[in-house]
């Protein structure tokens, strides 16, 4: 009987585990069939996962991103054989999304290459560069895979860590979770990331302007200097504003996610905007050393210094400008190589069309380095005779004694020679003095002893050089030399000298009652009818003998 019942007992518990596990199999099967009922009717094509051609690794990597279909796991399958475990290419995944739409790249699917087998040739490999933006993350192909290599995914944490600087990537997880609903769209995250960041640019530029204006311009005027503080600080003070507000834009838009197209605008027009402002900080801030180097060319005795001033000024402000330029024009995404190679290229043609003004420019140069004279100087050279006014790049302003004004090509300046007489130290004045013939022979002398006397007791003249003798004997006249320096700077000055000079010079000529000749002529007759001869007697030649040894008998 317990033989019976135990192979009734073994056969019953075989029978009910046979029910369990059928009753398990089908309760399994029943929630499988569930669960892959709605995904192979709604969702078989999305949950592949291909990585055969560029366009299906970069399909998979970006379709398992969207807020909809979110799945990390999914997304860093191209990410997966290189990197070092499935976090790692998760992270890689969500880097490389955040970097693409942080920067502004929009991936068009519909140039991506679909073919298997593609080939870059100018990459000279089968490879496949996302964006020339970022050209050191690209897909690979590693058997029948497309995927990103060791070297893409260093590269994608790099460009990650320079769009979003000073740890600002840790707001990227907060965001989201302030809003998921989506308005005109955009989502309320995002509406709410553009309010903290206009709030913060303002609050920015209110403290700066606060600081600027009220504290540190102040500071500059209590010191002394008003004119710097109102003509040259405040100017510099709301570019300064902005370039730092914009700065300040720069680094935290990418953090807000937005659209790439909005992103890519926005990005590029702060871009701009950042160089343009500092290229005006830098343009206002050459006015303020301008200023410091004309404080400092006034204490040199060269007055060209402050010709140069102005000059240096032009110069780092066409620089400023230029430097200003290329950086935006770099910013924009605009290739300047080509822009300075064509320079470069055209630059043989462009010397040879300007090089009269090159030439003008190194003449300028050389005036400056050689000093050959200063401004307000009264120089001579061939056709030119005026006093400076101005030296410029191309040319040099010269006064001439008409009033009018001549401007000189520099070049011709430093190749002619410069007869400089603002850099004389004497001014030389010649002037014959002609007295009449009947004048005695010893007035002559008491009148040459008094014309010494009128130039040493002048106070501008030379007293260890002058000439002043009976020096020749003229058609009309008996002359004598006159031949004094005056020690004056300008011509002005000499002018006033020699007013004075000849006024004495009058007074004395009137007070020994000698005549000064002017051009006359004498009409002789020798015969004429019931008059005697006008022609002179001559003595004979014993006579004429005896009466020169009488006047050289010493007394």
């Amino acid at each position: 009987m317990k033989v019976i019942w135990k192979q009734n007992y073994r056969k019953d518990l075989e029978i009910t585990f046979a029910t369990q596990s059928i009753f398990c199999m089908s309760k399994t099967i029943y929630f499988s069939f569930l669960i892959l009922v709605p995904i192979l009717l709604f969702g078989q094509e999305e949950s592949e996962v291909v990585l055969s051609s560029p366009y299906q690794s970069i399909r998979t990597h970006l379709y398992y991103l969207q807020a909809d279909q979110e799945n990390p796991a999914l997304a860093a399958a191209p990410f997966v054989k290189h990197a070092k475990n499935l976090k790692a290419a998760q992270s890689a995944a969500i880097k490389l999304k955040q970097v693409l739409d942080g920067s502004g790249i929009y991936m068009d699917m519909s140039v991506i290459p679909t073919n298997i087998n593609y080939y870059d040739s100018t990459l000279m490999s089968p490879q496949y560069r996302l964006s020339p933006i970022y050209p050191e993350i690209l897909l690979v192909k590693e058997g029948n895979e497309w995927v990103y290599p060791l070297s893409s995914i260093a590269a994608i944490t790099d460009a990650h860590s320079e769009l979003f600087i000073w740890g600002t990537d840790r707001l990227l997880g907060l965001l989201p979770s302030s809003g998921t609903r989506m308005i005109f769209g955009l989502y309320v995250y995002q509406y709410i990331g553009i309010f903290v960041l206009v709030l913060i640019s303002t609050i920015v530029h209110f403290l700066f302007s606060l600081f600027f204006n009220r504290l540190f311009v102040r500071m500059i005027k209590r010191a002394g200097y008003t004119t710097l503080a109102e003509g040259f600080l405040l100017p510099i003070a709301r570019p300064a504003s902005m370039f730092v507000v914009l700065s300040i834009a720069l680094v935290f838009v990418p953090i807000i996610q937005l659209p790439p197209s909005l992103t890519k605008y926005a990005l590029l027009g702060l871009k701009a905007l950042i160089p343009l402002f500092g290229t005006v900080v830098f343009y206002r801030l050459i006015n303020i050393l301008a200023l410091y180097l004309h404080r400092i060319a006034e204490k040199t005795q060269s007055s060209l210094d402050d010709q140069l001033v102005p000059l240096i000024r032009k110069t780092l402000k066409t620089f400023v400008v230029i430097i200003g330029t290329l950086f935006i024009l770099d910013n924009l995404r605009i290739n300047i190589l080509p822009v300075l190679t064509g320079l470069s290229i055209g630059g043989l043609a462009f010397a040879l069309a300007a090089q009269d003004t090159l030439k003008n420019f190194f003449g300028s140069v050389m005036i400056f380095i050689d000093k050959p004279f200063q401004i307000g100087d009264w120089i001579t050279s061939g056709d030119i005779d005026g006093s400076v006014e101005e030296v410029g790049f191309r040319s040099s302003r010269i006064r001439t004694f008409r009033n009018s004004v001549m401007y000189v090509p520099n070049s011709k300046l430093a190749d002619s020679m410069i007869d400089n007489h603002g850099l004389r130290k004497y001014r030389r004045y010649n002037a014959p003095i002609a007295v009449t013939y009947d004048t005695p022979p010893e007035l002559i002398e008491l009148f040459v002893e008094g014309l010494r006397k009128v130039v040493e007791n002048h106070p501008k003249t030379l007293k260890d050089n002058y000439h002043i003798y009976f020096n020749s004997m003229g058609d009309f006249s008996l002359n004598i030399m006159f031949y004094i320096f005056f020690e004056v700077p300008t011509w002005g000055d000499e002018l006033k000298a020699r007013h004075e000079i000849l006024i004495e010079v009058v007074k004395l000529a009137n007070s020994l009652n000698v005549q000064f000749a002017f051009p006359t002529q004498t009409l002789h007759m020798e015969n004429f009818p019931g008059q005697p001869s006008l022609s002179p007697a001559f003595p004979d030649d014993h006579t004429a003998r005896a009466q020169m040894a009488a006047h050289f008998k010493p007394k």
